[in-house]
């Protein structure tokens, strides 16, 4: 799939991509999908254990690893999926803050769930969103 530009930020991008065999974010034409981003250091990979600070970090990894492919961040994404464990009040209010503050202009597609099981043992939050970078 030559046609298909993959993209994995260095720490923990670079690592997944070896370890578990996947990307961080592909470019398709005008699109930008970025794999589901926790709430971790990008750099060494520590997860966050207070669920507010873990829904800053993933909102800061989804920036950087948009940015990472080419786009201008968030002011880009037209689709949000959010993760959670557990979905609650105190998650949907740490993501309605964060968009507001990431997308002050607009109000993207967005679908919650709440799951039993993330990636990584520590995790409670996983976004992953779809951005339109028509350079």
């Amino acid at each position: 799939m030559s046609h298909l530009n993959y993209h994995n930020y260095e720490g923990v991008g670079k690592r997944n991509q070896e370890k578990y065999k996947y990307s961080q974010a592909v470019r398709i034409g005008d699109r930008i999908e970025c794999a589901g981003q926790g709430g971790w250091n990008p750099v060494t990979g520590a997860i966050h254990r207070e669920v507010n600070t873990q829904i800053d970090q993933a909102f800061a990894n989804v920036d950087m690893n948009l940015k990472h492919a080419g786009g201008k961040g968030w002011e880009q994404v037209f689709r949000v999926n959010s993760y959670h464990i557990p979905l609650d009040d105190e998650a949907l209010k740490a993501m309605v803050r964060n968009l507001k503050e990431y997308m002050p202009n607009h109000e993207p597609i967005w679908t919650v769930l709440g799951v039993s099981r993330l990636a990584e043992e520590d995790m409670r939050v996983e976004i992953e969103v779809v951005a339109h970078d028509p350079k």
